[in-house]
């Protein structure tokens, strides 16, 4: 199989290439000409917005399965610059879209990555959300990517074309960028460790409670997607286990030694933010077999770690 990975140069990018390529499968990538192109792997710039040069890259390349990850992901910066993340976000699907449509006698198989952010205000007898819920989207970066969803549904319907829609419930692991949670905890202990800071953790709303699942768990749920998923469907990935985010800051601070204070940052704190989000995967396992298989303990460590070698990174 020949995969190509729209958006390769993020946190999930690397994960699933290494993931496609562990069973075999052919990879490509690509990323603004602005970032830099990861060793080992065949990159191809592409501006999202610029749909000639999609198409571009689909007629050399032609690949089989298509994984969309390209997104402005972060809920903070969405508030902060809604018309960028509204452009890259629905602007940059469609592109993708009609650049696969202009190529005759061309199918690929697409992954749409969307987010558990898409359901927003979940009551509680919803809990956990299944796919069939009504979305209420909370935040402008959820209502992109419910967009996304609801054009990629219209795709597969009225044009036959092989969508599968995921939401992607939070990931974590190595080489996140701050301005995730797990990320920000983890960065900020190390730098108490290593002296670069004062033992003193900046954190926001630790009463909401959220679905942490990682990345390589996720990544190998997207390529059963791509393999098994069902063509206009949406599919949870989550691990199906909503954590509080007191209770994974307690996590993190029990791996290290140091003596930390906890203080609320008030600019870490959202506009609005939604009080549980749990994923219910079980058409994610029955259609796949998928489960997660990593300990979210194991994790918190594997990222402490990367931080602890990298304290300097993305300061």
């Amino acid at each position: 199989m020949k995969a190509l990975i729209v958006g390769g140069s993020g946190f999930v990018g690397g994960y699933l290439a290494q993931d496609l390529k562990k069973v075999g499968w052919s990879v490509a990538m690509t990323m603004l000409s602005s970032e830099k192109a990861p060793e080992g792997h065949d990159v191809y710039p592409l501006n999202i917005l610029e749909q000639a040069q999609i198409a571009d890259i689909l007629r050399c390349l032609c690949p089989d399965v298509i994984f969309h990850l390209a997104a402005q992901s972060s809920v903070g910066l969405s508030w902060k610059n809604p018309a960028l993340t509204v452009d890259v976000n629905i602007k940059g699907a469609v592109n993708l879209l009609e650049a696969v449509r202009e190529i005759p006698d061309y199918q690929p198989r697409i992954l749409l990555i969307g987010s558990g952010e898409e359901y927003g205000y979940v009551l509680p007898e919803e809990v956990p959300v299944s796919e069939n819920i009504k979305v209420r989207p909370g935040n402008l970066y959820a209502a992109t990517k419910v967009a996304q969803n609801l054009i990629g549904n219209i795709y597969a319907k009225a044009y036959g074309m092989p969508i599968v829609m995921v939401r992607a419930f939070n990931h974590i692991g190595a080489g996140q960028k701050t301005g995730f949670v797990v990320a920000d905890f983890c960065k900020q202990v190390a730098e108490v460790e290593a002296g670069l800071r004062e033992p003193v953790i900046q954190v926001g709303n630790l009463s909401a409670r959220r679905d942490f699942t990682d990345v390589r768990d996720v990544v190998r749920a997207y390529r059963l997607l791509a393999e098994k998923g069902k063509s206009g469907e949406t599919y949870n990935v989550g691990s199906g286990h909503a954590v509080g985010i007191d209770e994974l800051l307690a996590q993190i601070l029990s791996l290290s030694e140091a003596k930390i204070r906890v203080e609320v940052d008030a600019k870490r704190l959202r506009p609005i933010d939604i009080p549980v989000i749990e994923a219910d995967i079980a058409k994610l396992k029955g259609h796949t077999g998928w489960k997660p298989e990593i300990p979210l303990r194991e994790t918190l460590q594997w990222t402490l770690q990367f931080w602890r070698k990298n304290p300097e990174i993305f300061r």
